[in-house]
């Protein structure tokens, strides 16, 4: 099923916040909401709780993560019929959302429904198609991983961190009226195991499962030692045994059956493109991309001899160019410390070039844990709680390195000094973290922060935050906003070619080794998110910056010498994660009429 933020889980909350790593910055306070919001997001949130109800019965650990009361002892529900039950409950809360648009008359609040009533829509169509072509396989380690550590976490209040031992029990079976979870996650994939049809998990990913496994129960053990919560230890002695079983029967009865073709059926693709907000079809993505790619690539040949010659390299090609930066590698117990500078100086530049408004307090960057590298082993943003949020503040978090890929692989595409600046503008500011603070700061609705988003939006929003901050950075941190750019444009390519077989794995590969320059170990990840991780969602990025940039063409256009960039940001955050062409509408039935008489 689509959950009310599965896009999410897919692209930014792969793993919940542990302990910030000794960074001076990770415990600056938050400041308290700096706009009251608008009268009428009131009435909105009243709505959303009842979709909110209906998902977060079958899903309470995303409830944890947003700072839902009255979740916190509550697991995945993996019982029998399970998917049709959830769909049930979602059919059911839509009906009394289509009652109450027939009733309202605000607006906001009537556009607010439809939004809820096509998640809802949304959510079952998904749920449907999911169970018609495909044998789900669970990674319940993994899923125990994600529950815990999103209690465990500096994010939440101590208070709320005690329920976790409750969730562990759960997990494991000990708790009253609980069946472990290793059992129950079985238990679904051998109900339907048996209908030849239906396709099986991929043999990459379940190898990627069994490989991290005890990476993730060790995870577990260290979130309960690092906030001393007593009593654990029986349950987590129960979890060793119950994974340890869970991982002899997928070796013996799911990896044997395990697929060797990654492509999805064409219906499940599109599906999959429909859910992160991609409205067009996939030939039309990978034309586009194409030529982005080819004129991404010829800046960057343009500018790499100017690197070179700043920095002294005898390579003028980009691709070596590129290897020579790498060269610069930062150690591992200096990396915190060097992006912060990079971080800190981002902040005046935005101020001073009037891009958008900033938080006065500095945003939180640190290191990943080894399972939470595991579980997201790339660069990525940990939003705060949307709910209820007591001054907690989202984080940029920076992998080492991913566990799955064993000690001889290694990363070499995010630990230098010139990558730092567009890692920082994407998942810092003012790219993911100034856009889920703006939500909470300026009290955008849930319907336009869990129901509405999509991965368009949001990383769409993040990719034209990097280009926003281009022309302000050194040049050989300008080569490296292309080669991501780049890597963007490979994405929106290889994605729906790998899956419509218009490429086969090995040929991909070689683009992104060669001509995007990325590491061995980074071009494994990407091809496994193409493929089975997050098919699809790959394409969010260029596709999303690409509709940003044609908004601002049309309203650079409509404004002519009264267009604002600042004011144009500003707005595009005040929108919450409105997908593309409702931001648009937005933007020509507000923005710029306001614009026009406004001077």
């Amino acid at each position: 099923m689509k959950p009310l933020a599965l896009a999410i889980a897919l692209t930014l909350l792969a793993a919940s916040a542990s302990a910030p790593h000794g960074s001076a910055h990770a415990a600056a306070p938050a400041t308290a909401a700096t706009k009251a919001p608008p009268s009428w997001v009131a009435a909105s949130n009243r709505h959303a709780q009842v979709l909110l109800g209906a998902t977060l019965r079958f899903q309470p650990e995303l409830a944890s993560f947003f700072g839902i009361p009255g979740y916190d002892e509550q697991v995945a529900d993996l019982r029998p019929d399970n998917a049709a039950r959830a769909r049930q409950a979602t059919a059911e809360a839509r009906e009394t959302l289509r009652t109450a648009l027939q009733l309202e008359r605000d607006p906001n609040v009537r556009q607010d429904l439809e939004i809820m009533i096509q998640a809802a829509n949304d959510t079952i169509e998904a749920s449907e198609v999911n169970e018609r072509l495909l044998l789900s396989f669970a990674d319940a380690p993994q899923l125990v991983f994600r529950g815990i550590n999103g209690l465990l976490s500096e994010q939440t209040p101590p208070e709320r961190r005690a329920k976790a031992l409750a969730r562990l029990n759960a997990y494991a079976g000990l708790a009253k009226g609980t069946t472990p979870i290793t059992v129950l996650a079985r238990q679904r994939y051998e109900d339907r195991a048996g209908n030849s049809e239906l396709l099986r998990p991929t043999k990459l990913e379940v190898e990627q499962a069994l490989g991290n496994a005890e990476t993730y129960v060790a995870g577990i053990r260290k979130l309960f030692a690092q906030y001393k919560v007593k009593g654990a230890e029986p349950a987590l002695d129960a979890l060793d045994t119950q994974v340890k079983d869970y991982v002899a029967w997928v070796r013996k009865d799911v990896l044997p059956q395990a697929r060797t073709d990654t492509r999805l059926p064409p219906e499940l693709y599109a599906l999959q493109l429909k859910q992160v907000g991609i409205d067009i079809p996939p030939q039309l993505l990978i034309q586009r991309a194409r030529l982005s790619f080819m004129e991404t690539r010829a800046a960057m040949q343009r500018l790499a001899p100017l690197v070179a010659k700043d920095k002294g390299f005898a390579e003028t090609d980009y691709r070596g160019v590129i290897r020579a930066l790498k060269r610069d590698t930062i150690p591992n117990d200096q990396l915190e410390a060097r992006y912060r500078k990079v971080i800190d100086a981002i902040d005046p530049i935005i101020r001073r070039e009037g891009i958008v408004d900033v938080p006065q307090r500095p945003m939180v960057m640190r290191l990943g844990t080894e399972a939470e590298s595991a579980a997201q082993p790339a660069p990525h943003f940990l939003p705060a709680p949307l709910v209820g949020n007591t001054g907690q503040q989202g984080q940029f978090v920076l992998p080492l390195g991913n566990p799955n890929l064993g000690p001889h692989e290694r990363f070499d595409d995010f630990n230098f000094p010139a990558v730092a600046w567009t890692l920082s503008a994407h998942e810092g500011r003012p790219g993911h973290e100034l856009q889920f603070t703006a939500m909470l700061e300026r009290g955008v609705s849930l319907a336009r922060t869990l129901f509405a988003f999509n991965s368009v939006n949001v990383e769409g929003w993040a990719l034209y935050a990097e280009a926003e901050m281009v022309p302000y950075e050194p040049l050989d941190a300008q080569l490296m906003a292309l080669q991501f750019r780049l890597l963007r444009a490979a994405r929106a390519m290889l994605d729906p070619m790998l899956n419509l077989g218009m490429i086969d794995r090995e040929r991909a590969g070689k683009v992104l080794s060669e001509d995007v320059g990325l590491s061995p170990a980074m071009v494994k990840q990407e091809l496994d998110r193409y493929t089975f991780n997050a098919p699809g969602q790959a394409g969010s990025y260029f596709y999303g910056y690409a509709r940003i940039l044609e908004l601002r063409a049309e309203t650079e256009l409509a404004l002519g010498d009264k267009f604002d960039r600042l004011a144009f940001n500003n707005f595009l955050l005040d929108q919450g994660m409105l997908p593309p062409d409702l931001l648009a509408q937005a933007v020509r039935e507000r923005f710029v009429p306001e614009q026009q008489t406004s001077r």
